[in-house]
């Protein structure tokens, strides 16, 4: 299974042995996250293949159908009261096979690392939960957990244990953070370990935020 999405990658050393792949929010595309790898204290950390993949162009039907780079569409403001289980299938699929052609290139998929940033943080925990194979850790930022009701029946034992580190911003006005910390909740519920953590900003990335990010990449992938 080979992927139909455009990537960008960013490799630390010739012969890397892990990746991590990292998922945009909505409108934007894979460039996005680019220049934090370079912010990164990745010491320790084996060679790591950076894989950032870009959505395909949508409408969008909450900015009036206006068509932009998304994982899925956005029926409504409140975000998981209708959802469109469609277009995270269709994604998660196109994830999946990310993944596989990094198993290909020889990384283990335990020596995988699935992030995103809002959107991405969703495509992060949609994908991840169901994979039938050990990831090395799942980074979710600023993002919920979609399709929370199909969560706990759909999930694969595979990645009960995965590490997840969940950061969110306290005045985030786009995705607030009641529902990320009802996302958290429900996965602690499940048995997941979650590392959470929350910062003074609004709807974006901090350096605080940056260096735990180095952090625990360090951890779950030395």
């Amino acid at each position: 299974m080979s992927s139909t999405l455009e990537t960008l990658e960013i490799s630390t050393s010739e012969t890397p042995s892990a990746a991590v792949i990292w998922m945009h929010g909505l409108g934007a595309d894979g460039s996005d996250f680019v220049p934090i790898v370079k912010e990164l204290d990745l010491s320790g950390c084996p060679g790591i293949r950076f894989v950032f993949p870009s959505a395909p162009a949508i409408p969008v039907t909450i900015n009036n159908g206006y068509v932009m780079p998304a994982w899925y569409d956005i029926l409504t403001t409140d975000l998981v009261r209708r959802e469109d289980e469609a277009g995270l299938r269709k994604s998660q699929a196109d994830i999946e096979a990310l993944i596989a052609e990094q198993i290909a290139l020889g990384i283990a998929a335990d020596k995988i690392v699935l992030a995103g940033f809002s959107q991405g943080c969703a495509m992060t925990l949609q994908t991840g939960l169901r994979y039938p194979q050990k990831l090395a850790g799942l980074m979710c930022l600023s993002g919920y957990l979609p399709l929370n009701d199909k969560i706990a029946a759909e999930r694969h034992a595979a990645n009960q244990h995965t590490p997840i580190f969940q950061a969110h911003g306290r005045a985030d006005p786009v995705v607030l953070v009641n529902h990320a910390e009802m996302s958290r909740d429900l996965l602690l519920q499940l048995g997941y370990s979650v590392e959470w953590h929350e910062y003074m900003m609004q709807h974006s990335v901090c350096a605080e935020e940056v260096a735990d990010i180095g952090n625990w990449l360090r951890r779950v992938l030395a």
